[in-house]
């Protein structure tokens, strides 16, 4: 799946508009590496996300098939800190 449906499917951005002009912006790494929108991801991945003053840091549970319900969102990642 790539980046940008992941961060949107997982809820981590609203939006995959806004997922692609974060991460084209260069705040998004994945394994450490800025990650582009296309960025294939798969399980065991680390998605790091800076933003203003914070950085949101998850490892990639489950990878979906299709879209997710709310309630299960928070499972597809991890939370690291």
């Amino acid at each position: 799946m790539r980046l940008d449906k992941f961060l949107k499917v997982s809820r981590l951005i609203k939006r995959r508009t806004v997922a692609n002009k974060v991460s084209d912006q260069g705040r998004i790494y994945v394994n450490g590496v800025i990650a582009k929108p296309a960025k294939r991801l798969k399980e065991g991945d680390i998605i790091t996300i800076v933003q203003a003053d914070t950085q949101i840091k998850v490892k990639i549970v489950k990878i979906p098939q299709n879209n997710v319900s709310v309630q299960e969102a928070s499972s597809l990642y991890e939370s690291i800190n």
